[in-house]
Order: C-alpha cells, then structure tokens, then sequence
C-alpha cells in the first residue's frame, strides 16, 4: 500500500484499489453512489430523508465533511476500481478523540454491484492502518447487526474482535435494531510525546 497526502487528504492505493478522502469536486460522484444503491442499502442503514439522494442534499454536507478532515476529527473515504470513476464503497470514521480516548467509530457500506470481491475487507485494513499511523489512534470501533453476516465476516477479516452486545443500540430503517460490538487495536500505538 501507498499513501500520499494530498491537501491535506488522504489518497490511498492498495491492490486495485483507490481509496481516497471525499472532496468538493466527489459531490457528483457521492451522489451517483447513494442513488444507485438506494434501496440495496435501505435495510441497513438510517432512514434517510430525499435530499439526501440529492445534488442539492449533498453539497452542504460534503463542505462540512472537508472541513472535518481538514482538522482530523472525521474522514469519508470513497472506494473506486482502478480505471474507473465510479464509487463502489465509502467508509466513515467519526467521533474521532485522542488523549486519553486515542478512538473513533468507523461505520462503512459498499455497492451492491461491489460484493462479494474483498473490496470492502482490504479497504478498511488500508484506511484503519492510515489512522493508526497518522492519527496515532489506538481503537477503532465499529459494530454490526446479527444478522448482517457479510458485515460480521468484513469486520473478523480486518482484525476487529466483538466486544459485547448492544440492545436497540443503533435506529436502522425506522426500527431500533440489537448491534454486536467490536473493535480493533493498535498493537503499536505509542504515546505522543505531547500528552
């Protein structure tokens, strides 16, 4: 894998793959996603309102998410092929905190015509490595429906381990739903000399 920084965001390359943190000119693109997966995703996510299958939904957003990387307190990665334009999967890291927590959440989806390739396996390996290594973080977090088990085997094969059970832990499509919890930790994680 190969990692460059690019204004300040993170553009990563693994296998076939280009990973790389959302930007103003991706508003298109992010769009096309969400319409295009609309209701493949709809049983495991938020309800969410119209706009948010919008241009218009999305420009104030993606402001929002590039002044959030900008500072380090959240990142939205976008997931394509090489060769191709076309987004297959984006991964969220949010409620990011260092001392003493050094933690955040990562959540993650992946388009229906993406499944079943290890897409979303390898790119949350590359984008959990970039922030222990850039944002000295020590656990990411993330958690999954019971029944979700393509989520369930993602998670195992990038090393998170379940942690506990949730009950009516997250609002999924209208209905509070149960949630596994796991995390994964960085065996390396050193103490910044500035806490």
């Amino acid at each position: 894998m190969s990692v460059e920084i690019i204004n300040p965001f993170p553009h990563l390359r693994i296998d076939n793959l280009i990973i790389r943190a959302i930007q103003k000119p991706d508003l298109p693109l992010i769009v096309n996603y969400f319409q295009a997966n609309r209701q493949y995703l709809t049983p495991w996510e938020p309800l969410r309102p119209d706009s948010f299958f919008t241009y218009e939904g999305w420009e104030r957003r993606v402001i929002q998410l590039t002044e959030l990387q900008r500072h380090g307190l959240a990142y939205y990665f976008m997931i394509f092929e090489e060769g191709s334009d076309e987004v297959c999967g984006v991964i969220t890291y949010n409620n990011i905190m260092q001392f003493p927590f050094h933690a955040c959440n990562v959540g993650y989806s992946l388009a229906e015509s993406a499944q079943g390739r290890g897409i979303m396996r390898r790119a949350l390996k590359a984008t959990n490595q970039w922030l222990f290594d850039n944002l000295n973080m020590h656990r990411i977090m993330a958690s999954y429906m019971p029944r979700n088990k393509r989520s369930e085997a993602v998670l195992e094969a990038a090393g998170f381990k379940k942690e506990g059970e949730a009950k009516d832990y997250l609002l999924i499509n209208g209905n509070w739903e149960d949630h596994i919890l796991t995390s994964v930790i960085n065996s390396k994680w050193v103490a910044s000399t500035n806490e």
